[in-house]
């Protein structure tokens, strides 16, 4: 009985180009989650920023809690 080697080594340079290729992907990933991130946690702390401290008080905040939330979303 003959044995066929039936596996063939990838075309040069496929592995490096596959490598680069899904890490710019994972760094796209990164940075467009960061992004979003930052600006979800503006518009929270903008909405934030216009209630009342009744309102405030309603939700367990108060307004040191927002400029706080304020000052970590950049917008201090």
């Amino acid at each position: 009985m003959a044995m066929i080697d039936t596996t063939r080594p990838a075309p040069f340079g496929a592995i490096t180009t596959y490598r680069a290729t899904t890490t710019l992907s994972n760094m796209a990933t990164a940075v467009t989650s960061f992004i979003n991130a930052r600006t979800e946690a503006r518009r929270t702390a903008a909405e934030l920023a216009r209630l009342s401290p009744a309102m405030l008080a309603d939700i367990g905040y108060d307004e040191s809690d927002v400029i706080a939330l304020r000052a970590r979303a950049g917008l201090i």
